[in-house]
């Protein structure tokens, strides 16, 4: 078998290799098919603009973030340390329980889309507890490795950067 006969059959196995059912080529998935399940939360760090770390959700935040294929979404992260209110009705706090309790939580929920070249995601938000957001897009930077989601926010609607850590619900 001459040089190129032996090449052109090398390159024609290692293709075929590849392809296979459970090859590293074959199962690889666009970021919008990586994406699309509920993740929950492990961490998340927010930085003001003067460079000053927050644990907003407090050092072991709770919560969830889910992706729907048809590309809806919702999001809520909460602080499990936010006291409970003395009466047991949500109409009836005081002052301070609403503060701690609306400070210790943040919810949204909409549409979202990808941009693969840039692994970046684009949410707009629908509704939430911050009306604010109401019919505004918010662009955050993602990065999966195994069933780590890595998001980052340069600008949530407490003016702050945020990191957040997800693992994916199993």
């Amino acid at each position: 078998m001459n040089q190129r006969n032996l090449l052109s059959v090398s390159a024609v196995t290692v293709l075929a290799f590849a392809l296979l059912p459970g090859s590293a080529v074959s199962q690889q998935k666009s970021l919008k098919d990586q994406l699309v399940g509920t993740w929950i939360i492990v961490s998340n760090t927010s930085v003001a603009p003067d460079g000053t770390k927050h644990q907003l959700f407090g050092p072991n935040p709770k919560g969830m973030l889910v992706f729907d294929a048809t590309g809806q979404y919702s999001q809520i992260i909460v602080n499990p340390d936010v006291p409970k209110f003395k009466i047991n009705n949500r109409l009836k706090g005081t002052p301070e329980e609403n503060t701690a309790a609306v400070l210790g939580t943040t919810a949204t929920f909409g549409t979202w889309s990808v941009e693969e070249a840039s692994k970046t995601v684009t949410v707009h938000y629908v509704g939430g507890m911050f009306p604010n957001q109401v019919g505004t897009d918010s662009k955050r930077t993602v990065s999966i490795t195994g069933d780590e989601l890595r998001v980052s926010n340069p600008a949530t609607a407490s003016g702050m950067k945020s990191d957040s850590v997800y693992r994916r619900a199993k």
